[in-house]
């Protein structure tokens, strides 16, 4: 009998982590992140806001489709190097790394279910993952300036 109960509770914390597990997943906030370009316009991209580790290292990943204007913002707690990969994504992505001061300073266009690391050149504080081809499209480039107001 007490290796039936044993094996019950083991069951229902297994059953309840795995919920929190997929809430984590699939509930992102969601605010809208403001870039100036050099010219002065600015463009509006609604992303997910990816604070928490279990957020950031799961990320897009699974998602089969991330329309255009939206993306996901990856907020960590200290300015470092950081490296992502696109392991089980398989919708392609363009990531910009942002550093304290809201600058642009590197982006990259990754390629889906790739395990290569995609390292930022300097310290940064930010991510923002949008479709692939997003940032070109819309004349997006290195030094442009994205509104650090979501952290507020």
């Amino acid at each position: 009998m007490i290796k039936n109960k044993k094996l019950i509770l083991a069951l229902l914390i297994l059953s309840f982590s795995t919920l929190l597990s997929c809430k984590t997943k699939s509930k992102l906030t969601v605010k809208n992140i403001t870039i100036t370009k050099s010219d002065k316009t600015q463009l509006v991209v609604k992303a997910e806001m990816a604070v928490k580790p279990e957020e950031r290292n799961f990320g897009f990943m699974e998602r089969k489709n991330i329309p255009d204007g939206t993306g996901m913002m990856f907020i960590f707690e200290r300015d470092q190097i950081l490296s992502f990969w696109m392991k089980n994504t398989p919708h392609p992505l363009s990531i910009a790394y942002i550093d304290s001061q809201g600058r642009i300073r590197d982006i990259y266009d990754m390629t889906p279910f790739s395990e290569a690391s995609i390292v930022s050149t300097v310290s940064v504080r930010y991510a923002l993952e949008v479709p692939q081809g997003w940032y070109e499209k819309n004349g997006i480039k290195k030094g442009d300036l994205v509104s650090l107001d979501f952290i507020n």
